[in-house]
């Protein structure tokens, strides 16, 4: 109910917005030039702490649930696996059911108590060839793991088999069978919902929290996000803030509105979305504010819409992030800097609705204006 009368109260302040600009070119900083400008640059040294200590984690090559032998990453057996062995004299061939005991080892025809917790099957089977050949001449044995009880990650919040089987957030416990990404692991749990925050998905190993991206995994191609999981790891799947992530889109275009950041993760997107722009626009002084908080200046881009429609120039279409504004003006903007000072009140009302009614009290200084 709170969002739709957020949107329906937007939808009438944008009826009563006049947007327009100066007579000279605007001031902000070119797209163009800022080559290396992603939806991340904006970061913390944290965060790019944390994707470094991330790195590290997608890098190993052995765990609780695996290690990689002869350059494939082969399973590791532990207590209350099942194992299933076939045993082949000639062409007949017999297959028995073994469980792991909880000490780590197993029985199995005239072989008592052989250890095998931490072996893989291979391991096994040439452990076992080796105490059966006492016995038996010649020993031809097959192994496979039956079940994988031994190593498990659990699942909490939006995920997609929790939520739609208890029709809430809900968590569950899976089995490892090996050497397991987490996004292996999100969709053996069923995936996330619509209402899952993917970019801020928490993953928790023992004392220490790591926070993972998928949305940069999934739309970006960053696999070093993409961790090995371990057996005990907790991943959390949030929920999106009330109001989800924001993009506001405003000025010539022909649906002026809120769009989620999901749907416009970039320029061309957000454009798209609000139906392109009117004839009237200025397309090649398109500007973005970002990073808008009161007492402090935002930073201002600007980027030539026409350029990355008509030349091509997809360098243009930056990623957009969480509050972005992008707004196409109907003439060129003068001075940048009382462009942003006029246009407060607007941007205290969008991003900050309880400082805008404490200093304003009504829509009367709700324009983008020169």
């Amino acid at each position: 109910m709170k969002r739709i009368l957020f949107d329906y109260l937007f939808a009438v302040v944008l009826l009563v917005i006049p947007l327009h600009g100066c007579a000279r070119s605007i001031q902000g900083a070119p797209v163009k030039n800022l080559p290396h400008l992603t939806s991340t640059t904006y970061e913390s040294s944290v965060s790019l702490t944390m994707k470094e200590e991330l790195v590290s984690l997608r890098k190993v090559t052995e765990n609780s649930a695996f290690t990689e032998k002869r350059g494939y990453p082969e399973y590791k057996i532990g207590p209350l696996d099942v194992l299933e062995i076939t045993s082949r004299i000639g062409s007949e061939h017999k297959t028995d059911t073994v469980i792991v005991r909880s000490d780590g080892t197993i029985s199995y025809s005239f072989v008592d108590d052989l250890p095998v917790e931490g072996l893989t099957v291979r391991e096994v089977d040439e452990e076992l060839t080796e105490s059966l050949s006492g016995f038996v001449r010649k020993p031809r044995i097959d192994i496979v793991v039956k079940e994988f009880n031994s190593k498990s990650a659990l699942v909490m919040g939006e995920i997609g088999s929790l939520r739609y089987a208890h029709y809430e957030a809900a968590s569950g416990r899976f089995f490892l069978k090996g050497k397991t990404t987490v996004l292996d692991l999100l969709v053996m749990a069923g995936g996330y919902t619509k209402d899952a925050d993917i970019k801020k998905v928490k993953l928790v190993r023992g004392d220490k929290i790591h926070y993972i991206n998928l949305y940069d995994i999934i739309y970006r191609g960053e696999v070093e996000q993409n961790v090995i999981i371990d057996d005990g790891d907790v991943v959390d799947v949030p929920e999106l803030p009330e109001y989800g992530e924001r993009v506001y889109v405003l000025g010539e275009v022909n649906r002026q509105g809120v769009y989620s950041l999901r749907d416009v993760p970039d320029l061309l997107a957000a454009l798209s979305f609000a139906g392109s722009y009117t004839r009237t626009a200025v397309e090649e002084n398109t500007i973005i504010i970002r990073g808008y908080q009161p007492g402090k200046k935002p930073m201002i881009l600007t980027a030539d819409l026409q350029a990355i429609l008509k030349k091509g120039d997809i360098g243009q279409n930056i990623p957009l992030m969480d509050g972005d504004i992008v707004y196409l003006p109907r003439s060129r903007i003068g001075d940048i800097n009382e462009f942003i000072i006029n246009s407060v009140p607007l941007l205290d009302y969008l991003l900050y609705p309880g400082r805008y009614r404490d200093a304003y009290g009504s829509y009367e200084h709700l324009r983008f204006r020169d």
